[in-house]
């Protein structure tokens, strides 16, 4: 038997200039790393959509679980499998409606207030950790323009086919 080869390691690749220009990719590894930094300096068990609707919650109490959704971006069928969860977990109560026993009606329980401001504190932390790279003065107006972007492109996911016209 001879002896173990050693391994060569293999350069780095890095991405391709075509790929690097298009947005989607910026946007994909966007949000590969910030679920990376979620889970590492906010929560591994919270995640950002049950961020998202807790805070809905309560902003907007006593609201119904199908105008809530929307304000958080989760189609309903996720909305709903995001409120269960957290139901079960004890973060939050869901009631029917007294006039539509099919409406979910949501409100935060003692326990989802606390893991709400706990979790909020650490996102804030985290925000601005990854803002840190940019000028404070352009911290708010870059959030604004990645929401921006976040609903144009929701709205170019409803539409038609799209034309190969520039």
């Amino acid at each position: 038997m001879g002896e173990p080869q050693p391994r060569r390691s293999q350069p780095t690749a890095t991405p391709p200039a075509d790929l690097v220009a298009a947005p989607g990719y910026g946007a994909r590894r966007m949000y590969q790393a910030y679920l990376a930094a979620w889970n590492r300096h906010v929560d591994g068990v919270t995640t950002g959509p049950q961020f998202a609707v807790l805070s809905a919650i309560r902003a907007y109490p006593d609201s119904d679980q199908s105008s809530l959704a929307g304000a958080v971006a989760l189609d309903t069928s996720t909305m709903a499998d995001v409120c269960r969860r957290m139901e079960r977990r004890g973060l939050i109560r869901r009631t029917e409606s007294p006039r539509d026993a099919r409406r979910k009606i949501l409100s935060l329980t003692d326990d989802g207030i606390a893991a709400l401001e706990e979790v909020t504190r650490r996102t804030r932390r985290l925000d601005r950790e990854l803002l840190e790279a940019l000028p404070e003065e352009r911290r708010g107006e870059i959030a604004g323009l990645l929401n921006t972007l976040g609903a144009h492109w929701e709205k170019v996911a409803d539409r038609g086919p799209l034309s190969d016209t520039a």
